[in-house]
């Protein structure tokens, strides 16, 4: 029964994914933990969960010519590094999950506010006003130092949360690319998401033993097949109006797991 469950949490979950276009993380972790999951086991199941459900639209793109590799690249030379490095921090400094958990807590609380702030300012992130490109032009002009910085940055928040590798990470590369077509930054984003994701899911896996198997294979069957389903029907529903209701789902869900 439990299993019936999990696989219809899955396809629930892709079909959000299909529907709105955000990332499984935001998603996936949240109702792993209503589930009663452990948020350390919650966080690296979800990480492998999006490493897998991610490969496949990383492949499209990659056939489709639709991916940036240099800013993959630099992407990953701040987020891979980063993600090793805070998934042995975990394994050296706490010796019981429950010691780190008020830091993952917090940690995907804080990812779940910004990944609704990005969905409710997306518009703006999408099509800046002059005085926005004005404000940002240092900004640009430091583009390349500051998407490692960036990579970085998700590197640790992405294996702290299994949140952020999505929705985030695109909204960065529409600050620091603004004349990056969107289907570029989406295949950019989807390309990086997979390495990230993979290499902290396995931290999580071989370092400290987050990951329940019979959980992520249900989860798969479930969300794989949903995924396509809910690409076609998001085309015929107002996505203007799906994603702010999610974004405020999100943000509620932030909020509590950050401050309460």
């Amino acid at each position: 029964m439990e299993i019936l469950l999990y696989i219809l949490a899955g396809a629930g979950v892709g079909l959000a994914v299909g529907i709105t276009g955000v990332g499984g993380g935001s998603l996936m972790t949240p109702i792993l933990l209503l589930f009663g999951f452990p948020f350390n086991v919650a966080i690296g199941t979800d990480l492998l969960y999006a490493s897998i459900t991610k490969a496949s639209g990383a492949w499209a793109h990659r056939r489709q010519g639709t991916v940036r590799w240099h800013l993959v690249g630099m992407l990953a030379l701040g987020s891979i590094p980063a993600s090793i490095a805070t998934t042995l921090l975990l394994d050296s400094v706490f010796t019981d999950a429950k010691h780190y958990e008020p830091l993952l807590t917090t940690s995907l609380g804080i990812m779940l506010i910004l990944t609704s702030a990005v969905l409710l300012f997306k518009s703006r992130i999408n099509k800046p006003s002059q005085q926005d490109q004005d404000n940002l032009a240092w900004v640009h002009r430091n583009s390349k130092a500051i998407t490692i910085v960036a990579g970085l940055l998700l590197g640790v928040f992405v294996t702290l949360s299994s949140v952020g590798a999505g929705a985030f990470c695109a909204a960065l590369l529409l600050v620091l690319y603004p004349k990056l077509p969107a289907v570029q930054v989406v295949g950019t984003d989807i390309a990086h998401a997979v390495p990230l994701t993979l290499i902290a899911g396995l931290g999580h896996l071989i370092f400290l033993g987050n990951v329940d198997f019979l959980l992520l294979g249900s989860l798969l069957v479930g969300s794989l097949p949903a995924i396509h389903v809910g690409t076609r029907i998001g085309a015929h529903l107002p996505n203007q109006v799906l994603q702010p209701i999610l974004a405020t789902i999100l943000m509620g869900l932030g909020v509590k797991f950050a401050f309460f």
